[in-house]
């Protein structure tokens, strides 16, 4: 069987609405497994270009899955081979939370394997 790398990165704007009020970061960071497939997520990248922690957050089928907090002017790598599977038809998203008022721009770049 193929497998196909698939990724969800990029620079975006930040807009903080508070920590506890994460929302989808930008319409091109959702990404639904095809039928008759499966995804594993490899890594999470992120940077953060404010003096404030903001929180990336990634979200399977509406529910938050893992947190990935990036403090001020930092960025973190995590590796996140063999978690677990992602199923056909479900969808992540990755969103973002960051203090109220925040404004600013952050780095994401999340690597997945589709098999």
């Amino acid at each position: 069987m193929s497998s196909t790398f698939r990724f969800l990165q990029g620079v975006f704007p930040v807009t903080g609405a508070g920590l506890d009020k994460h929302a989808l970061l930008d319409e091109s960071l959702t990404y639904e497994v095809p039928e008759g497939r499966r995804a594993q997520v490899l890594y999470f990248r992120g940077g953060n270009a404010s003096d404030e922690l903001v929180i990336v957050v990634l979200v399977r089928d509406g529910v938050p899955m893992r947190w990935f907090p990036i403090g001020a002017k930092g960025d973190v790598h995590v590796p996140l081979r063999v978690v677990e599977d992602v199923e056909a038809g479900e969808v992540l998203e990755l969103h973002l939370a960051a203090p109220s008022g925040l404004v600013a721009s952050v780095v994401v770049d999340l690597g997945l394997v589709e098999v």
